[in-house]
């Protein structure tokens, strides 16, 4: 069992930046692959960044290509999303995962692969 704690979130106005972490307890955090999540209101959840265990491989999802950075310690069992030159358009719940199955490089981009969620954590960007 991986239980995971976000944290972080808050409202910003447009141009400002947030950094969201997470914290992971159980099993072995550089094992498994992680990653951001979010669902913005009345529409499906939309993969943000993922990172391999090791961090030899890091994507993101084109809309935050230059302002998001992913990153992860395992040594603290924590993954983190610095969000920069944020826009109304990124308000959404965000979620951390993790992918237990992905024991090495490469990271998948559906939620349908992780295994453990986070509660989320609300994030506003006003106008």
């Amino acid at each position: 069992q991986v239980q995971l704690v976000e944290s972080g979130g808050g409202r910003v106005q447009a141009g400002g930046s947030l950094r969201l972490s997470c914290a992971a307890s159980g099993g072995t955090f550089s094992n498994y692959a992680m990653g951001w999540f979010r669902r913005a209101p009345g529409k499906s959840r939309e993969f943000v960044a993922g990172i391999s265990g090791y961090s030899n491989t890091i994507t993101y999802t084109d809309s935050v290509k230059g302002r998001f950075t992913i990153s992860r310690a395992n040594a603290e069992n924590t993954v983190s999303l610095q969000m920069n030159t944020l826009k109304p358009e990124d308000t959404a719940v965000y979620y951390c995962a993790a992918d237990v199955s992905r024991t090495g490089v490469g990271v998948s981009t559906s939620g349908y692969n992780y295994d453990y969620w986070g509660q989320g954590t609300q994030v506003t960007v006003s106008s």
